[in-house]
């Protein structure tokens, strides 16, 4: 097949396509492309010119590892962009976005990319199927699906940038919403939906703190806690305290935050899993912006004892933000300590510490956040210790993170990297200098915020 007929009367549907969006020869063709292929995560998936080349003039077919990127940037199969239109001619492919009447077979004109694509929509339509399958009572099926969908998120969370799960956490919520509205809910089964509103709630709630929306945040945050409340679960109801003083703690709010990890730590005081001790990190850190030291070390001493008696309960099974490791109290640890303004030997240790327990993404309890929020604590640590070459190393990953992953509390950290090196002897130091610079520029193009 040829890039146009002999008779000039047709062309490639990709060429067409191509001259649509102004993309005239290959040289127009490669930055979009370079960007479709670091949204798929295959920066190496980059053709020769000459590959090029014969894509645009001779008709050739794409080898197969660069389809699934000329699918990502135009939007259609590979088999609608190698097909011949009639020149002059509207065509008529479907995009690969929206619902289309034509299936794929599975041959080897099909990559598997749109596999994927085609078998995820195949799912969500089998997943509103079940969701709307039983008229008059909740099935069980329906609950293990919520279930699996539930688990699913609150792992992916702390791990995933918020886009990529935001539009399914949304989803999942306003299922179980649904469900709960529509009176076809029996007693035995209101207890967990309840939870399950609970938990998408809070993690709702997250994502708008982590857009830098407090506001929103906090009224999902409310809502969680009455669906807490009507699922009489005292381990919710106390971790939505906990968000509201992490949302306070974040919007720069520290008495507000202190007052709710107060009330949750007391509500939580009986509990024998690890929310009672995230009540009492957040506690010490909204104690160390307001420079109460006293306030500090009894919170963190009485965490540190009560991490030898805990019993992991049904949130701590659940994971992702819902437990609080050793490696995060570790951080809130350090990073309550920063707050304070310390540093010396002994913090560094323990800020390298924090660091290393999240330096492994195999771990059950990795998160980027926490990640960077501890290699931000070591900078400051270093910092304050006179090491103005070691912060800059510690600060490093974090100022490469992509775009996606830099969520509010990743920013306003960085911040305070940047705020510490505009004070003492550091101030003069030529790194310091070239290190402030590019930390302001570090939030120009955040928040992680999900298309549209």
């Amino acid at each position: 097949m040829t890039g146009e007929s002999d008779g000039g009367n047709a062309v490639l549907f990709f060429r067409y396509l191509l001259g649509e969006r102004g993309i005239r020869n290959p040289d127009d063709f490669l930055p979009p492309y370079r960007k479709a292929a670091a949204r798929l995560g295959l920066p190496n998936a980059e053709p020769a010119p000459k590959t090029v080349e014969g894509w645009f003039y001779e008709g050739r077919r794409p080898q197969r590892a660069f389809r699934p990127v000329i699918v990502e940037m135009l939007g259609y199969s590979i088999d609608d962009l190698w097909t011949e239109v009639p020149e002059g001619s509207t065509p008529r492919f479907v995009p690969l976005a929206g619902p289309s009447p034509t299936a794929h077979h599975a041959d080897e004109g099909v990559d598997l990319n749109e596999m994927k694509r085609t078998g995820a929509m195949a799912v969500q339509r089998a997943k509103d199927f079940l969701l709307g399958k039983d008229r008059e009572t909740v099935g069980e099926d329906t609950l293990g699906l919520l279930d699996d969908e539930v688990a699913r998120l609150v792992a992916a969370y702390p791990r995933e940038p918020l886009a990529a799960i935001w539009e399914d956490l949304l989803t999942t919520q306003d299922q179980v919403f649904r469900l709960l509205e529509g009176g076809r809910v029996r007693p035995s089964q209101l207890r967990d939906l309840n939870v399950k509103a609970s938990v998408l709630s809070f993690l709702v709630a997250k994502g708008f703190n982590d857009m830098e929306a407090p506001h929103q945040a906090m009224t999902m945050t409310r809502v969680a806690a009455s669906c807490a409340r009507d699922a009489e679960h005292p381990g919710l109801m106390a971790l939505t305290d906990g968000l509201k003083s992490l949302i306070a703690y974040w919007a720069e709010r520290p008495d507000d935050a202190y007052h709710y990890a107060s009330k949750g730590a007391d509500l939580s005081r009986d509990l024998r899993g690890t929310v009672g001790l995230w009540l009492l990190g957040l506690q010490a850190r909204a104690a160390a912006v307001l420079g109460d030291e006293e306030a500090v070390r009894v919170a963190n001493r009485e965490a540190t004892d009560r991490r030898e008696h805990v019993v992991l309960d049904d949130l701590d099974q659940l994971g992702g933000l819902l437990t609080y490791s050793w490696e995060k109290q570790l951080y809130y640890t350090v990073e309550a300590e920063t707050l304070l303004g310390h540093g010396d030997a002994q913090l560094a240790v323990q800020a390298e510490q924090a660091v290393a327990g999240f330096n492994d993404p195999a771990s059950p309890h990795w998160a980027f956040g926490d990640l960077a929020g501890s290699q931000c604590d070591l900078a400051l640590a270093r910092l304050f210790s006179g090491d103005v070459d070691g912060a800059a190393e510690a600060v490093r990953p974090v100022l490469d993170l992509p775009v996606s992953h830099r969520n509010h509390g990743i920013v306003v950290s960085a911040m305070r990297v940047r705020q510490a090196l505009m004070r003492g002897p550091a101030s003069t130091a030529v790194v310091a200098r070239d290190l402030r610079a590019e930390i302001e520029a570090f939030p120009a193009s955040r928040p992680a915020l999900p298309r549209g």
